[in-house]
């Protein structure tokens, strides 16, 4: 499949549509620990769409769809579902928000009651950390940015909602999948170790710019990248995350030039919506 979006709407948008348990009390961690806020509550045929972000300065006036680093919390009664990192169908893996100063935004959390599968003391990696959400213990990691950072201060004002991580089996039909919808490759990770690659891809709009060449530092500041973690040794059994109980829904894209609202399937059976602004 091959789009043309050379006039694509700058402010694409990318949300993560996900199950929750627990009706409006689960968004509560995202909006009063979390600091995201709640643009939109949508109804609709017996489910109730929450519409959370990191409001920015030039999204003023803009709609939902016309919006970078929307997340979409679906509630559908007591629905049982599979955040991604349990023993089976793990394709889904986490978000992201990346801070302006995550030693401060850790101690912040840790004083809010916002529960730790990753401090940043732990592990291998002493740069990054990962909360688990209340009541469907979905994975979100936290990196920082560095933005108007302030020794022992952090600001929900400089976080960004950076990116979703999907596992893929074949990260080269994966990657000419999404490039075919119109995004750029800004970063490739490889662990030579642990036998994994991480590609990092976003709308970016610049003519000049190299593919797979921004900086790490660079990427924290954007918002809505998708990361496909690519294992060297690969599950032969994995065939995609979209198969029985679902936490993770889909990623979706707005732009001008997208004629027909429809869902895609990319290589690894992750839907994506295509929507026209």
């Amino acid at each position: 499949m091959s789009c043309n979006f050379d006039n694509m709407f700058i402010a694409v948008v990318m949300h993560d549509g996900r199950r929750i348990t627990k009706d409006p009390k689960s968004v509560d961690f995202w909006t009063h620990k979390l600091g995201m806020t709640l643009l939109k509550t949508d109804e609709n045929q017996g489910s109730i769409s929450f519409f959370l972000a990191y409001p920015q300065p030039q999204d003023n006036g803009k709609e939902v769809y016309e919006r970078e680093g929307v997340l979409e919390l679906v509630y559908k009664g007591d629905t049982e579902i599979n955040n991604g990192n349990g023993e089976t169908n793990r394709g889904f893996g986490h978000v992201c928000v990346s801070v302006d100063n995550i030693e401060a935004a850790e101690k912040k959390f840790l004083l809010q009651g916002v529960r730790f599968k990753k401090k940043l003391s732990q592990g291998r990696q002493h740069d990054i950390a990962f909360v688990l959400s209340d009541f469907d213990d979905y994975w979100i990691e936290l990196i920082e940015n560095g933005i108007d950072k302030k020794e022992n201060e952090t600001n929900v004002a400089s976080y960004r909602f950076n990116h979703t991580m999907i596992r893929v089996v074949d990260v080269e039909k994966s990657l000419k999948f999404y490039r075919d919808l119109g995004l750029k490759l800004v970063n490739k990770l490889d662990f030579k170790e642990a036998k994994f690659s991480l590609y990092f891809l976003a709308y970016y709009n610049d003519d000049n710019f190299e593919q797979g060449t921004m900086q790490y530092k660079d990427q924290t500041k954007l918002q809505s990248l998708i990361e496909l973690t690519y294992n060297w040794e690969a599950d032969p059994e994995f065939k995609g995350y979209n198969l029985g109980p679902q936490g993770f829904q889909n990623i979706a894209i707005s732009g001008d030039n997208i004629k027909d609202h429809k869902y895609v399937e990319d290589p690894d059976t992750y839907k994506v919506e295509l929507k026209s602004l």
